[in-house]
C-alpha cells in the first residue's frame, strides 16, 4: 500500500479551500498580502480557488473556521467580490462568506452532519453570490435539515455542488473533504495553477494598483475621470475648510481635509502613472 492509501492514513482529513468570485488576476494581489504558501487556480468563469498548504494554517490552538474567516475577510476587505471559505476537520465542517465591509458570517456542521451555526449565513451566501432565491434557496435549506447519510464532509461537498450552479468548476482532485496534502497535489497538476509568492512590498503595492485599475472602478483611478474626480474633491475640500474655519466645526474640517488629501493623491497618482507608462513606452 502507498503512504497515502486511506487504509494506512490514520490522520483525520482536514483542509481548507478559498473560493473567490473573481478571476485569478484580480485575486493574486490580495492573496499575496496573506503571505502564506498557497496555490491559485481558475475555477470556472469568474471564479478562482486558493489552496493553502497545510503548514500555512495548522497551528496550535487555531481552528480552521477562524482561519477561514480571517483569510476570507482579508481577501475582500478592499474588494467588491465575495469569498467563500470551505473547511473541514475531525470535528466537523463548515463555510464562511466574506464580502467587503459586510460582516463575515459562517455556518458549521458537526462531524456527523448535524447543523450547528448561524442559519443567516446561508441567506448571506445566497444573496452575496447572486444565487436564485427559489431553486438555490431550496438546495441550501436541505443542507440545514437532518440527514443521517450526510456527514460534515458531505455537507461541504453538497455546498460546492450548489455553487456550481453559479459557475464554480473545481479542477480534478479538488474535492472538499480530502486532506490538505492531497488537495495541494491535485492543484499542482492543474495546467493554470500558480504558487502565490510574496513579491515584496513594492511589487505588491504596484500589483494591487494594477488590479484596481482593471476592476469595476478602474476608470476612476486614472485618466480623465480620475482627474475630474480629484479636482472636484480638491475644490470641495478647500471650500469646506474655508467654511468651517472657527466655531465648533471640527467634523466638517476633518471631512474637508480628507477630501483635499484624497483629491491630491488621486491627481498625483494619475500623473505618476502617466510618467511611468511614458517611460515604459506604453
Amino acid at each position: 500500500m502507498s503512504a497515502t492509501d486511506p487504509a494506512t492514513d490514520h490522520i483525520p482529513a482536514a483542509g481548507l479551500l478559498l473560493l473567490c468570485r473573481a478571476a485569478p488576476d484580480r485575486v493574486r494581489p490580495a492573496a499575496q498580502l496573506l503571505r502564506r504558501p498557497m496555490l491559485l487556480a481558475p475555477a470556472g468563469e469568474g471564479w478562482s480557488v486558493l489552496v493553502p498548504a497545510e503548514e500555512s494554517w495548522r497551528e496550535a490552538g487555531t481552528h480552521l473556521a477562524a482561519v477561514a474567516a480571517d483569510w476570507a475577510h482579508a481577501l475582500t476587505v478592499a474588494e467588491s467580490w465575495p469569498v467563500v471559505g470551505l473547511w473541514w476537520d475531525e470535528d466537523g465542517a463548515g463555510f464562511v462568506v466574506a464580502a467587503g465591509f459586510r460582516r463575515t458570517v459562517g455556518h458549521t456542521w458537526l462531524a456527523d452532519g448535524t447543523p450547528l451555526g448561524e442559519e443567516e449565513a446561508l441567506t448571506a451566501l445566497r444573496t452575496r453570490l447572486g444565487l436564485d432565491p427559489v431553486l438555490d434557496g431550496a438546495a441550501f435549506d436541505r443542507l440545514t435539515q437532518p440527514d443521517a447519510e450526510a456527514d460534515g464532509a458531505a455537507r461541504v461537498l453538497g455546498l460546492a455542488a450548489v455553487l456550481a450552479r453559479a459557475g464554480l468548476q473545481l479542477g480534478p482532485g479538488l474535492v472538499p473533504g480530502l486532506a490538505a496534502g492531497r488537495l495541494c497535489e491535485a492543484a499542482g497538476l492543474l495546467p493554470d495553477a500558480e504558487p502565490v509568492d510574496w513579491p515584496g512590498w513594492r511589487a505588491a503595492v504596484c500589483g494591487g494598483l494594477d488590479a484596481a485599475e482593471h476592476g469595476v472602478l478602474g476608470a476612476w483611478t486614472r485618466g480623465p475621470r480620475a482627474r475630474a474626480l480629484g479636482t472636484a474633491e480638491l475644490a470641495a475640500g478647500v471650500a469646506l475648510l474655508a467654511w468651517s474655519r472657527g466655531g465648533a466645526r471640527r467634523g466638517w474640517r476633518a471631512a474637508g481635509a480628507a477630501l483635499v488629501a484624497d483629491g491630491a493623491l488621486t491627481l498625483l497618482y494619475d500623473r505618476w502613472r502617466a510618467g511611468r507608462d511614458a517611460g515604459q513606452g506604453v
